[in-house]
């Protein structure tokens, strides 16, 4: 079957104007300005005038399997379905454990990646946590990335924060290289996700691993930049000295009020202060718990992350911020895919048909596939997970 789109305002995520987009299979197979079919194969044919075509959302941190529970075990946080991605354009999800490496696992984040594989979204995990030392499938980080398909780098490994192992130089400089040399062996990236706290030394810690030893800046990913403008001018530092960063859409009230910056505010911010904008990412951190903690540590609130932030940081971008459409598309989109080392987020010829097609003026998502499968149409989901009834 073919799916032909035709004259939607293309971004892949950069504009090109007016375009007719052909899928064959999983694969994007022309774009031109005008497409005309003469064929006795089935063609389903859209009519996208009044529409934006966009990559599928890259979300970098989804924690699909459930994240645990800084409010005792009845707060682990249940399991992400297929539709509370692809129903916000969300066509890629990273996986990681985060705090809890203890009634959360390796084999039940795997198995998710895999589970959401079969239901048709693209899904890859991290090895590790939190936590040090570095917890692994197999005996090593070395062995999850290199023989573990879904396996794409370590993290999230947490640094200035007090839920973390405090590691020190000398343990993030071996893990971050052991993970870039499996990566190197087994055509991936290695890139280590850094979970970054409240505390005062920021980003020090990846910037005394880039001065000291052979590890590049660039093989670092922290995220929770827009926790606090003191970090976020951390962030614009670490882009300055090559590295990438990544805003966390899922907030709170409390935090908004006591300090954080919305994602979309902070990604207007970086591009006003002249920060590239191919540095910086923003992510759901959906299905996250996400526990409130005043100034002194004290959980006062807790709440739990939603993929469907990852939009809503979209529309606000462009709609409150004014971020121009292109680059708030490649946050979410090329920037993420570029520093995973995935080839996703755009949109070209030969390319994956993971496609997100948009409301032009509401920006709402109206339809979306994932590797030229339809997902969503007209606004409904059209393919539901295994257990698409089930009550989280």
């Amino acid at each position: 079957m073919l799916t032909l789109i035709k004259s939607a305002e293309l971004y892949t995520p950069e504009k090109l104007g007016k375009r007719d987009v052909l899928i064959a299979g999983k694969k994007i197979i022309a774009i031109e300005e005008h497409i005309e079919l003469n064929s006795n194969l089935e063609i389903v044919e859209i009519d996208a005038k009044e529409k934006i075509l966009a990559p599928g959302f890259v979300d970098a941190l989804v924690h699909f399997s459930g994240g645990g529970g800084e409010a005792g075990f009845a707060s682990r946080t249940p399991e992400m379905r297929l539709t509370d991605a692809t129903l916000s354009g969300i066509t890629t999800v990273v996986g990681a454990l985060g705090t809890d490496d203890i009634s959360r696992t390796h084999s039940d984040l795997i198995a998710k990646a895999k589970g959401l594989k079969q239901e048709g979204l693209n899904a890859y995990c991290h090895t590790g946590s939190y936590h040090f030392p570095i917890k692994t499938l197999g005996d090593s980080i070395s062995h999850d990335i290199m023989y573990i398909d879904e396996v794409i780098g370590v993290g999230e490994v947490a640094i200035s924060d007090h839920r973390g192992s405090q590691p020190t130089v000398q343990m993030l400089a071996k893990m971050a290289a052991e993970s870039r040399t499996a990566g190197l062996l087994s055509n991936k990236r290695g890139t280590v996700s850094i979970h970054v706290g409240t505390g005062a030394e920021h980003l020090d810690l990846l910037h005394q691993v880039a001065a000291t030893t052979e590890v590049p800046i660039s093989q670092f990913y922290p995220t929770h930049m827009n926790r606090n403008a003191e970090l976020l001018t951390a962030g614009i530092a670490f882009c300055q000295a090559g590295g990438t960063i990544d805003f966390t859409t899922s907030t709170t009230e409390y935090d908004l009020a006591h300090g954080e910056l919305a994602a979309a505010e902070a990604l207007a911010y970086c591009l006003e202060k002249g920060v590239d904008p191919s540095k910086l990412t923003m992510s759901s951190d959906g299905h996250a718990s996400l526990p409130v903690f005043d100034s002194n540590n004290h959980m006062v609130g807790f709440e739990v992350g939603q993929e469907a932030s990852l939009l809503t940081s979209l529309q606000q971008a462009v709609n409150e911020f004014k971020v121009p459409l292109e680059l708030a598309l490649q946050a979410i989109t090329k920037n993420p895919a570029s520093i995973l080392g995935l080839a996703k987020g755009i949109i070209t010829r030969g390319g994956d048909a993971d496609l997100v097609l948009l409301d032009k003026d509401t920006l709402s998502v109206h339809s979306v596939w994932c590797n030229g499968e339809a997902m969503v149409t007209e606004y409904v989901p059209v393919k539901h997970g295994f257990f698409p009834s089930r009550s989280n």
